[in-house]
This record gives C-alpha cells, structure tokens and sequence, in this order.
C-alpha cells in the first residue's frame, strides 16, 4: 500500500472553505480513478498547516494518479489560500486501529530520519511500541509511512479528542524516545492536528 501526501501552508481563515472543496470535489474525483483506497485531512487552524493524505492499493496506481489530481490540487492550494503545496510519496509500512476516529479526534504527527539501510529494523521497532501505544487513554490508531531511498518516515498517533492527547503527553514523549533512540532516528518535527476528514480505508498492516 502506498500513500501520498500534499501539505498546505493555508491561510487559517481559509481553512475551512478548503477542507470543504477536499470533501465536494477531490474526494469524489479520486474515488473514480483505480486503486484509490481513501483519503484523510488533517488540519491546524491556528497556523493554517493541512496535511491531505490519499492511499491507493499499490505504487503504479499512485503515480498514474499523479496528472488527474494536478488541476483540483492546484485549485485546492488557490481556495486554502497558501503557497504552492509540498507534495510527497510513501510506502504504508504499519497502518493499525484499535477503535475508529469520530469527530473531534486528533493526531500527533511525527517526522523522523533513519540510515535508508535500517529502515525495515525502524519499522519493527515501530510495531512493537504498538502495544504501549494501544494502552493510552483515548488511542484511536497508529500508522507509519516510510521513504526507502531518503530513509524518512512519519507516523500518525490518532487519539479520540485534544484532551485526550493531552493527558497522554508525558507517557507520548516517554515512547516517542524510546523508539526512536531504539531505532537510531532523528526527530525532524512534531506537530499536534485535528482529524477533520477520516476516509482512510487501508486495511490492517501490522
């Protein structure tokens, strides 16, 4: 399974007239293209940060898609009201739900770097904080997506609501470190999100 994800830089007033134009009108163009799986948005309305994540059933699919969805991400980047967008391709490594997401969830977003030549012992190490992770008040999922090549990868933390994810804070960090000293990453960015859309049908990668 593969991913790509195109962040906008919005501006915050903008913010819901483009998660708007994502849920009318890109969503129900990418439905009609082959090995399209699902989509989700995620969004900070204080800074205007959105990340749209789509998925699709293999890497072929993905990039065929790439010319259909120029025209509406260029509109989508016009109607956010930001800069030009930064797009990027993944592979899903570890996709898994312990409950599904309703309204009000948010997601912790974390960027890393590892050796390209340790990136499989990376996501081993992922996998076996899941456990941890699934004990957490309010845990709604975890993915991590990852760039072979680069070595980046970025996981996704859902939780059923802001104050859930935030009395969690400390047992987060407390895991953030240990994976990542345990898989020898470097921590690029972390960022706090709302689930605004969550269409994301991958199935269970673990």
């Amino acid at each position: 399974m593969y991913a790509r994800t195109t962040t906008m830089e919005a501006m915050p007033s903008s913010v819901d007239a483009g998660i708007a134009y994502v849920r009318d009108k890109v969503m129900p163009l990418l439905e009609g293209l082959d090995g399209y799986i699902g989509l989700s948005l995620l969004a900070d309305r204080s800074s205007g940060r959105c990340i749209i994540t789509s998925a699709w059933g293999s890497e072929d699919a993905m990039r065929a898609s790439a010319r259909a969805v120029e025209q509406v991400r260029s509109r989508a980047a016009e109607i956010f009201g930001g800069g030009s967008p930064t797009v990027e391709e993944w592979e899903i490594a570890v996709l898994h739900r312990e409950r599904e997401a309703g309204d009000g969830a948010c997601v912790r977003v974390t960027w890393a770097n590892v050796d390209p030549n340790q990136v499989d012992a990376g996501i081993e190490v992922f996998k076996a904080a899941l456990p941890a992770m699934q004990e957490l008040e309010g845990h709604c999922s975890a993915s991590l997506l990852v760039d072979r090549t680069s070595g980046r990868g970025v996981s996704s933390v859902a939780y059923e609501s802001a104050d859930a994810m935030e009395r969690n804070h400390a047992e987060m960090d407390r895991l953030r470190g240990s994976v990542s000293g345990e898989a020898a990453a470097q921590i690029v960015e972390e960022h706090d999100f709302e689930l605004l859309i969550a269409h994301l049908r991958v199935p269970e990668m673990v």
